[in-house]
């Protein structure tokens, strides 16, 4: 593909840079197109879990571009959601999947994270039941600004998580980032809490896709391709995954290429 500027590893991570992040945003629909497509050819049927957020925007807006995608056959899951958030609100997980996923593609299923229930210990346990009923196919991920996968920040972060869904207090760099990306006015508005996918949940399924577009992430791929496998920088443990592809722009890639 002419848009492909390098391929690299990261331990037994690969690592695919593009020129501009609607190149990458395509590249990685292409890749999951095939996935999905592939996986239901097998089975009959696939599951995804889906990232949420504005780095996945170009990525999951070139799905629409794969009408051979069998989504009537596919069932999808996202990866948190806020303790405490309606699904109406603007930076509700809920809402982006539904708004992103559910209503353009209509999915044969979407399970989603109800973080406005009273009892969240509960909603992890039935969510975590729910994943575990079968194998995942895909995970389709990002990377935080602080090194996070999913919402799995520095201080909770757990490589060998006996749960697959649980609770957190979030970092204040977590919170940070919601606040620059737009999704809240301030950083009092962000909520403290989330119910995430643990390290071990997103490391499950039989493909990984990471995608990480923007300048403003180009620290954490540096220490993702180089710092310590350790939950310091959370997303380190991706390179110890084979079954990874890092899908990069030039702009995220900056302090690697340099």
């Amino acid at each position: 593909m002419s848009d492909l500027v390098n391929e690299l590893h990261m331990g037994q991570m690969e690592a695919r840079v593009y020129g501009a992040a609607q190149a990458m945003g395509r590249a990685a629909a292409d890749n999951t197109a095939k996935l999905l497509t592939d996986a239901v050819q097998r089975n009959g049927h696939a599951r995804v879990i889906i990232a949420t957020g504005n780095s996945q925007i170009a990525f999951v807006a070139a799905l629409a571009e794969h009408a051979e995608i069998p989504w009537d056959r596919i069932t999808a899951f996202h990866m948190d959601e806020y303790v405490g958030l309606s699904d109406a609100h603007p930076a509700s997980f809920r809402r982006w999947i539904r708004e992103r996923i559910e209503v353009p593609f209509h999915p044969a299923a979407v399970h989603y994270i109800h973080g406005d229930i009273p009892d969240a210990e509960t909603e992890c346990s039935r969510y975590e039941g729910l994943l575990r009923e079968s194998p995942i196919d895909l995970v389709c991920m990002g990377i935080g600004e602080n090194g996070h996968i999913a919402f799995n920040d520095p201080p909770v972060a757990d490589f060998r998580d006996p749960t697959w869904v649980k609770v957190v207090r979030l970092d204040e760099a977590s919170r940070r980032q919601q606040v620059g990306e737009g999704h809240f006015p301030t950083l009092e508005d962000v909520p403290t809490h989330a119910i995430t996918l643990t390290i071990p949940a997103l490391l499950a399924p039989q493909s990984l896709q990471v995608v990480v577009p923007e300048r403003r992430k180009a620290e954490a791929v540096r220490q993702t391709a180089s710092a310590p496998v350790s939950t310091a920088c959370p997303a380190t443990i991706l390179r110890d995954q084979p079954h990874a592809v890092l899908f990069l722009d030039a702009e995220s890639a900056a302090l690697l290429l340099n």
